[in-house]
């Protein structure tokens, strides 16, 4: 079958890598650093006891709330600034300054700001999503090929006409990308957060699993689970570039 095809070359490169985990593990006698296999009997103890699942809900609900802020504020935005010269003109340099900043270097001032709470972690996500946001969609605007505009105004085709009918389906492609973008720095950004801040989700799963008996065991296990979730993320994210108003855009 074709997909086997496409998976197997992974597949094999994960069976390899594990193998070389846990020989490195017996080899060097290590009674810190887990095996495989008590990675695997460390995350069945978490999801018999529901703290597993606890701790995913919330990591996702942050990123689900903080991430649609951005796409709510971001992609309108994106979409202004490249239609509106003056508006690019005035809100660009603030953009590029502000966009080099880490996230994480808001962590102390969103904990001023805001607290130890859910709000901290939500705000950090926006931050971290917006930008890659009003970024890819401006591009997507600037980007443009000139004869699709051309064509409408030879049609009369009214400004706000062009901009809804012509202009929004072409920058598609370039907000899907910023959304992927946005999205996976989000996923990074509340795991840091979590560490820092909070009492709940994976990052914290990390940090108390560290701190409570050195449990590397589940130290690993939540990377791995981490590591899991993103990849579906994105996984999810790409579905939306095979829309039929999308996928137009793409050579393949």
């Amino acid at each position: 079958m074709i997909w086997v095809k496409r998976v197997w070359p992974s597949i094999a490169v994960l069976v390899v890598l594990i193998a070389a985990w846990w020989a490195a593990v017996v080899l060097t006698g290590s009674v810190v650093f887990p095996t495989p296999w008590q990675v695997v009997t460390g995350t069945m103890e978490l999801v018999r006891d529901g703290t597993l699942f606890e701790h995913i809900g919330a990591s996702l609900m942050r990123v689900g709330i903080g991430f649609g802020l951005a796409v709510l504020v971001g992609v309108p935005l994106g979409l202004w600034m490249g239609w509106v010269k003056g508006a690019h003109d005035t809100l660009n340099p603030l953009f590029q300054m502000l966009r080099p900043i880490s996230p994480i270097a808001w962590i102390p001032i969103a904990i001023l700001w805001f607290g130890v709470g859910d709000v901290s972690p939500i705000f950090l996500i926006f931050l971290a999503s917006v930008f890659p946001m009003v970024v890819q969609t401006t591009v997507g605007v600037h980007t443009i090929e000139k004869r699709y505009l051309r064509a409408a105004a030879n049609f009369g085709v009214s400004r706000a006409t062009l901009f809804r009918q012509v202009v929004i389906p072409a920058t598609l492609p370039q907000v899907i990308v910023g959304m992927r973008i946005g999205l996976g720095v989000a996923w990074l950004v509340v795991v840091a957060a979590e560490m820092i801040a909070l009492r709940s989700g994976l990052g914290y799963l990390i940090i108390d699993s560290r701190n409570a008996g050195n449990r590397y065991d589940l130290v690993v296990a939540g990377m791995i689970i981490i590591g899991l979730i993103g990849l579906l993320l994105d996984g999810l994210m790409r579905l939306l570039e095979k829309m039929k108003i999308v996928r137009w855009r793409y050579a393949h």
